[in-house]
């Protein structure tokens, strides 16, 4: 019997969390990406990409192209985390089985839909985006297809705040003219080996024959993509385990033998372990750098911070605590990085600039430990925990409360004031209030007050 699969995906999530709960910044380019300019960038709404910012750009490059109506805000990971669970309470009501890729998107299946026309599958998409927008506020893309693939390349097709079945009848057409890259799988190095096949389209891979694939790709992942360029994709949907933590690593074909290729190395493994972290939706306590020599012999070595964070600086930054170099131990090979102690509720802090400066570490003994094992023996590095808030003090964009005005955000600081925007989800655009700096009133908020959820999130 066909099978309907489907792929949502919530629209530029954590800007839209943030146009949701500060409605003053809707309908404006929002680069959730901290307010120093620093790093790079986790969410870019609709407004901000019609300039070309997107996620994972660094901040500046983000903030340049947008130009001066850019509003840059710093992450709330609980308001994102709170508002991922009240979605897929919704969706879990609507379908069978949920595939949860992320923090923003699923894939769901429904075997009541098995068969069902391309009219009632469009309405059931239909349906459920609706009631997600009705409980959240929250926009989201459906896609539906045949196979995992299909439904994914139809979410896209459907973005923004729209939904696109594609009919099992007409799949081929619409997926050949499509470029190859679409296809899930294809990276830069397949992609530039298709290229040099002369590759360019979906339908150009599906017109080459099985060996042809082999020799152009190599055999299982070669297959495997020809099999999805031709309309086959019964990779079934199924719960996946939450994984305990996100690693990148890169075996380089000459050895590493300077501290500037270690150091280069060394960016370029946090950077895509950076990536899958902002995909996974948590933050992370724990550093850990691998090396490999070339004698191939391991060594590791991890850090723990004080607190769970996404912010690339500082997880770069306690790396490069870390790391050795060629001088101690030789050659290198292999560098990784991985993140662990994923958790959900993210802390700001005051001075983020205190773990995000680069020390390297003081040369040490060569009876360092080593071996063959994923971690060395010794504790982990301790990471010294940065000073508590102090009162008056107030960062661009914190969350605020006044008991006279409510729940705020601030929107600037200095010379002892501080001007606040009140308003949340449920207030419609809010008012300005200038106050002092030191004004006992006024004191830190739980985030999670901007969404004015207090039903469920008292449930």
């Amino acid at each position: 019997m066909p099978r309907w699969v489907l792929h949502i995906d919530m629209d530029a999530f954590y800007a839209s969390c943030e146009q949701l709960t500060r409605p003053t910044l809707k309908g404006r380019p929002v680069l959730v990406a901290g307010v120093s300019g620093r790093g790079v960038v986790a969410g870019a709404s609709y407004e901000a990409r019609k300039y070309g910012a997107r996620s994972a750009m660094p901040t500046h490059r983000a903030a340049r192209l947008v130009g001066p109506q850019a509003v840059l805000v710093a992450p709330r990971r609980p308001v994102y985390s709170a508002a991922s669970r009240r979605v897929f309470e919704i969706i879990a009501r609507h379908a069978d089985v949920v595939e949860q890729l992320s923090i923003d998107e699923a894939f769901l299946e429904h075997a009541s839909l098995a068969d069902a026309t391309v009219n009632t599958i469009t309405a059931f998409a239909n349906e459920l985006r609706a009631e997600i927008k009705k409980e959240t506020g929250l926009p989201s893309s459906i896609g539906a297809g045949s196979g995992k693939q299909y439904a994914k390349i139809g979410s896209g097709l459907a973005k923004p705040d729209g939904v696109f079945v594609i009919p099992h009848d007409e799949q081929l057409e619409i997926l050949h003219p499509l470029p190859v890259s679409e296809l899930w799988g294809v990276g830069p190095v397949t992609g530039a080996k298709l290229s040099a096949a002369g590759i360019a389209t979906i339908g150009d891979l599906a017109a080459l024959s099985e060996k042809e694939v082999e020799i152009a790709l190599g055999g299982v992942v070669g297959k495997q993509l020809w099999q999805l360029a031709r309309g086959i994709d019964d990779r079934p949907v199924a719960p996946r385990a939450e994984s305990k933590q996100v690693s990148s690593e890169h075996t380089y074909p000459t050895d590493l033998i300077t501290p500037e290729e270690v150091d280069a190395a060394l960016r370029r493994a946090a950077g895509d372990s950076h990536r899958r972290l902002l995909a996974d939706g948590r933050g992370a306590r724990t550093v850990t750098v691998k090396l490999k020599m070339a004698d191939f012999h391991i060594e590791s070595r991890s850090a723990t911070l004080p607190y769970a964070t996404d912010d690339l600086d500082t997880l770069v930054a306690t790396a490069f605590k870390l790391v050795r170099y060629p001088e101690e131990v030789g050659p290198i090979r292999l560098v990784g990085v991985s993140y662990s102690g994923l958790e959900e509720s993210l802390q700001d802090v005051l001075f983020p600039e205190l773990d995000q400066a680069i020390v390297k570490p003081p040369r040490i003994s060569s009876e360092y430990e080593s071996g063959v094992s994923d971690h060395a023996g010794g504790p982990p590095v301790e990471v010294v925990a940065e000073a508590a808030p102090q009162a008056g003090q107030w960062q661009a964009t914190q969350d605020v409360f006044h008991p006279d005005y409510g729940h705020g955000w601030v929107q600037g600081a200095g010379k002892g004031w501080v001007t606040v925007r009140f308003e949340t989800r449920a207030t419609g655009p809010g008012r300005i209030k200038s106050l002092r700096s030191d004004d006992p009133l006024l004191t830190p908020a739980d985030p999670l007050d901007s969404l004015a959820w207090d039903d469920w999130l008292g449930c």
